[in-house]
């Protein structure tokens, strides 16, 4: 694959799709079974509501993009509730 399409958001559900990693190995059918079924088991669960949902995303992906500091003036200024500490021991406790 090129570089064009290993970024964005969708490139990896694209390379799951085909069952090719990026490198251009295929993926092991035992590793897309599982990824199958937990997905199945996902997509049948009930949804607490989209604010929530949103808030989960910019910080599992902001963390790894944002200082803390500056993720959770964002968050603020958006209106969502800011980092728990359990948020900043996960996600920027290594750091």
């Amino acid at each position: 694959m090129t570089t064009e399409n290993t970024t964005g958001a969708d490139a990896i559900d694209r390379a799951i799709s085909r069952g090719i990693d990026f490198d251009g190995s295929p993926i092991p059918i035992v590793k897309l079974d599982l990824y199958e079924q937990i997905m199945g088991l996902e997509s049948s669960r009930q949804r607490s509501g989209v604010s929530n949902t949103m808030r989960s995303r910019i910080v599992r992906i902001g963390a790894k993009h944002i200082p803390q500091a500056e993720l959770d003036q964002k968050l603020v200024a958006a209106g969502f509730a800011p980092l728990k500490e359990k948020e900043i021991a996960f996600f920027y406790g290594g750091k």
